[in-house]
């Protein structure tokens, strides 16, 4: 029996996640509101639903591919980079930081810029170029000759890249709303299971076909999604007025910015949250587990077990969140988290951390979704992508500062501390997005 959160009929829901069927009061509905509820249903509408399941299921297969080959190189890397020339332990992990971050630098500083251009000429043009941008540089950086070109080619990656967060975009804005942070969930378990597969993948290529074939292979892969892309995904027409509107869109078109800003400092929290335990876990695991030869294992389970959890949770959070509402479950969610991070702080063996982490990522699980959702509802359709461009650019954002806050107060205050400091945070983010959104007064 299909539950009433597949139903694709399901009424819309408001800008919290509430359904528009519950029966408004003499005091608070609007002639406005009681205007649109006896207006014709939207041909766009209709359009949305006609190929959104295919967008979807494009949208998915292609960021897993996608990651999966962006993320593969993370275990060769190093050994990538001595072999363009550079020597030195301490030369070559440095020289492996500043290619890997090279490319979240630029995607941060173009997110919004290829929301906007996706909001003035279609989000499907947006995956098109990512795909192909990254097909090409990707096959470029096999044929790099020194470690200059390996920068500027990560460099290069950032700008023209930005699939996973296309496609966020895309399924955002052309899935019926009420159905929304389900899509949404589904594309976050694709994309975390391509993060996870990647370092997989390459630790197992390079051995058979060698470092410089490896990127080779993952450029072909992505340009398999390119193709994928340009075939099978279909956007809905966009009426002419939304169009026209589009190129006075951005952040003055938001008619209320309080929940927006609340979402994008939500996954600006979230992403330091998982950044700033990141560089800590394997000197923390070193503490709790006696024999050195398995602290590397267990780091490993420790790291790949939250996203493991939000891989199996995502969707079904999503659905719940369709159900009940979405500001109450990013509330909820944050609160879980600021709890779970408090026995982490005190856990006395590897297993025990190991579990934590996978039920973090569970009660994770459903806030990127969310936090989409909730923007697209407040965002006007002419201004969705940008505004989404923004919050990308606010996660990137927390991926850069969660390891230098960890790492520093790691290294001053000590590393419970860290655990700590990470839940204060994530108890204020609820707290503050219960304000912002209005948990009370709409969910």
């Amino acid at each position: 029996m299909t539950s009433r959160a597949e139903d694709p009929d399901d009424p819309p829901r408001d800008r919290a996640g509430a359904s528009d069927s519950t029966p408004a009061s003499p005091l608070t509905a609007s002639p406005a509101a009681a205007a649109t509820q006896r207006l014709p249903r939207n041909p766009h509408d209709a359009d949305v639903e006609q190929h959104w399941r295919r967008n979807l299921a494009v949208c998915v297969v292609g960021s897993f591919t996608t990651l999966v080959a962006m993320t593969l190189m993370l275990p060769f890397l190093p050994l990538y980079v001595e072999e363009l020339g550079v020597h030195g332990h301490a030369a070559i992990v440095q020289w492996s930081g500043i290619a890997y971050s090279a490319t979240f630098f630029t995607a941060a500083l173009v997110a919004p810029l290829w929301g906007r251009l996706g909001d003035r000429y279609g989000r499907k043009p947006m995956l098109v170029r990512a795909s192909l941008g990254m097909a090409v540089t990707m096959s470029l950086i096999g044929m790099s000759r020194n470690i200059w070109q390996l920068v500027a080619l990560r460099l290069l990656a950032g700008f023209a890249g930005g699939y996973s967060s296309g496609s966020t975009i895309l399924v955002a804005t052309q899935t019926p709303r009420h159905r929304s942070a389900w899509a949404l969930g589904v594309l976050s378990s694709g994309v975390m299971a391509g993060n996870l597969i990647g370092p997989l993948v390459g630790g197992t290529l390079p051995p058979l076909i060698g470092l410089r074939a490896t990127f080779w292979v993952a450029g072909a892969t992505i340009f398999a999604a390119f193709i994928a892309t340009c075939v099978f995904v279909k956007e809905a027409p966009r009426p002419a007025r939304v169009a026209h509107a589009a190129q006075k869109g951005g952040w003055s078109a938001l008619p209320d910015k309080r929940p927006i800003v609340a979402m994008l400092v939500t996954g600006m929290l979230l992403m330091l949250a998982n950044m700033s335990i990141e560089p800590i876990i394997t000197v923390y695991v070193a503490t709790l587990v006696h024999d050195p030869a398995r602290v590397t294992f267990v780091a490993g389970l420790a790291m790949s077990a939250a996203a493991l959890g939000s891989i199996v949770a995502a969707s079904r959070l999503g659905r719940v969140a369709d159900r009940v509402g979405h500001a109450k479950v990013i509330v909820a969610a944050l609160a879980a988290s600021a709890l779970l991070l408090v026995p982490q702080a005190f856990v006395t063996a590897g297993w025990q951390l190991v579990v934590l982490r996978f039920l973090m990522g569970v009660s994770l699980a459903a806030l990127l979704p969310c936090i989409a959702t909730v923007i697209r509802h407040n965002a006007p359709d002419h201004a969705a992508g940008s505004v989404l461009g923004y919050s990308v650019s606010a996660q990137f954002a927390g991926q850069v500062l969660g390891p230098l806050i960890g790492g520093f107060v790691g290294g001053h205050l000590g590393m419970r501390a860290v655990f700590l400091g990470t839940s204060l945070l994530m108890l204020a983010g609820a707290l503050f997005t219960w304000r912002a959104v209005g948990f009370a007064r709409r969910a």
